[in-house]
Formats: C-alpha cells, sequence, structure tokens
C-alpha cells in the first residue's frame, strides 16, 4: 500500500469490514478524522485510519465505550490502564452475575416463595464482612459461655464456611443455604444441646490430654458391623456395644451401666440429626473440602443397638 494514498468512506468500509454509516458516525465524533476532502467534498482517509478503525472496532467489542476508546486512540489513556481497569469491571460484573444465577437456579430447584426468594438473594449478595458477622452469631448461640470454651475454640473454626472471592454456582448455593440452616432457631437450638452434652461430658472426664471424639469412636466399632451385616437387636452385636460403651465410659470415668448406655444413646441420636450432617455437607461445598462421610447409618444402628438392650 501507499501511504500517501487516500480512501474515501466506501472504500475504507471495504478494508475494514465496518458500514459507511459506522464509519461516518466515528468520523462525526471525532474517533478516526478524515485527512482530507474531496473535490465535492467527500471526507478522505490516509492508511492510518485502517489501523485505527481496527482498534476502535475492537475495543467496542470488549465493551469500552465510545469517550474512553476516543481517549485511547488520541492517547490520552493508556490502552493497558484502560483494559486493567475495564477486566476489574468485568470481574464484578461475572460476581454478580453467578451469584443471580446460582439464586435463580436455587429459586427453580427449591420451588421457592417470593418471600424466601428475597432472602435468598439477600443472603447471596452479603459481604465477607457481614458474612463473617451471620456466622459468628451462629457459633456464639450455639458455643457461648460454656465452659469448654476453649476446647470448642477448634470446631468453631471447623464450622466457619470461607466463600472464596470467586465462588463457584455451586458453592454460592450452598452458602445460602447453610446461612439459611444458620438463622433457623430450632437447628441452633439442637446443636447447643449437643455442645453443652458435649461440654458436660468433658467437664466429668476423667482423661487428661487429647480425647477422641466419641462419633468418631462408635463409626470404628460399628462401621464393620455394618459392612458385614450384624443386626443391631442380634446377639453378634453384643461384644460391639460392650466396646462402644466401654469407650464411653473410660471417657467419662464411670461404670457402663444401663444409665450410661441411655445417656450415650441420647447423645448419639442428637448428633444424628439431618440437618447437623447437611450443615457439614454444605460446609464442604463452600469451602472447597471433601465431602465428609455420612454417620448417619452408624448413629442410627448404634441407637437401637442400645435402646434394645436398656429396655431389658
Amino acid at each position: 500500500m501507499n501511504g500517501d494514498t487516500l480512501y474515501s468512506i466506501g472504500e475504507l468500509a471495504r478494508r475494514t469490514g465496518l458500514t459507511v454509516k459506522t464509519i461516518r458516525f466515528y468520523s462525526d465524533r471525532g474517533i478516526v478524522t478524515p485527512t482530507d476532502r474531496s473535490p465535492a467534498g467527500y471526507r478522505l482517509y490516509n492508511i492510518d485510519a485502517v489501523a485505527r478503525l481496527d482498534l476502535v472496532r475492537t475495543l467496542r467489542e470488549l465493551g469500552l465505550d465510545l469517550p474512553t476508546i476516543r481517549k485511547v486512540v488520541d492517547r490520552e489513556l493508556s490502552l493497558p490502564e484502560v483494559a486493567a481497569a475495564h477486566a476489574e469491571a468485568l470481574a464484578v460484573q461475572i460476581r454478580v452475575l453467578r451469584l443471580r444465577r446460582a439464586v435463580l437456579t436455587a429459586v427453580a430447584e427449591r420451588g421457592s416463595t417470593p418471600e424466601e426468594t428475597e432472602v435468598m438473594h439477600q443472603l447471596a449478595q452479603l459481604t465477607e464482612d457481614e458474612r463473617r458477622r451471620l456466622i459468628g452469631d451462629f457459633l456464639n448461640a450455639v458455643f457461648g459461655g460454656l465452659d469448654a470454651a476453649s476446647t470448642f475454640a477448634g470446631v468453631m473454626r471447623s464450622m466457619t464456611p470461607e466463600l472464596p472471592d470467586n465462588p463457584g454456582t455451586e458453592q454460592v448455593q450452598a452458602w445460602v443455604e447453610l446461612a439459611e440452616l444458620s438463622l433457623d432457631p430450632d437447628f441452633r437450638a439442637a446443636v447447643r444441646r449437643m455442645a453443652e452434652d458435649q461440654a458436660a461430658d468433658q467437664a466429668q472426664s476423667a482423661m487428661v490430654g487429647p480425647r477422641r471424639d466419641i462419633a468418631a469412636a462408635v463409626r470404628d466399632e460399628v462401621a464393620p458391623a455394618l459392612t458385614v451385616g450384624i443386626a443391631p437387636a442380634s446377639p453378634e452385636a453384643d461384644p460391639i456395644v460392650t466396646a462402644i460403651t466401654a469407650r464411653y465410659a473410660h471417657l467419662l470415668g464411670r461404670p457402663d451401666d444401663v444409665e450410661l448406655r441411655r445417656r450415650l444413646a441420647n447423645r448419639l441420636k442428637d448428633m444424628n440429626d439431618p440437618r447437623r450432617e447437611r450443615y457439614l455437607q454444605l460446609l464442604a461445598v463452600v469451602n472447597g473440602w471433601p465431602a465428609p462421610e455420612s454417620l448417619a447409618p452408624v448413629f442410627d444402628w448404634s441407637v437401637q443397638a442400645l435402646r434394645v438392650r436398656t429396655a431389658r
């Protein structure tokens, strides 16, 4: 191409793929200016206009507004700075769209009422500080004021959701459901009872140093019985029940008797609340952790086995 060659709007349109109307629009706004005019008064452009229009088209496709584009092509603004600012703005828009999609998906799947939809929308839009306050209030309602507060510090940390800066749709949905669950007064009361029972056990414990979680101990003893199909009321279950009650008796430093077995049955029944398991499942999704093992079958078996033997 000859750098001195001048092009009409029609020729410029053929070279750039833009319409004559679009080029005239950009020209009227000073984004691409004519180099000269023909004797008949038509606008003429040099080869630089082609490169300029290619850049304008690219920036428009990326979503930049015309005033910003004019400053970029006139070199009043640095293109890298403008690109960085727009990339940041797009990241915010993407996050908002992801939140909206998550809420709408949850509404569709759950058949939510308008009131429930409004609550979900508000929970999804909470800031990080607001989310922390909401969960902090829940954990304080559950564990606050207990004598074993220092022991529960690790439990509280393990029950704290941390929604990432760019969460996936599934994480947002899990956060909304978890937040709703943490606001449920009945669920709070149920978890508080579990915490109080655990604190009472620890207060009576004869053990010094780290204590094995009774739920984990029961799982270790009962899971093999479930695998081989031992019925909780069968004689084959007797040594398994004796093993788990012996562990509990050792923890509390008291005899393995009917009262202790009833107490353990009640504790395991409370721990088998499906809402507790659901909270842990949602927590794993939000935090990107592996899905937790369901202990419901273990707890069901154990409660049945204990009650059969304490009813005798």
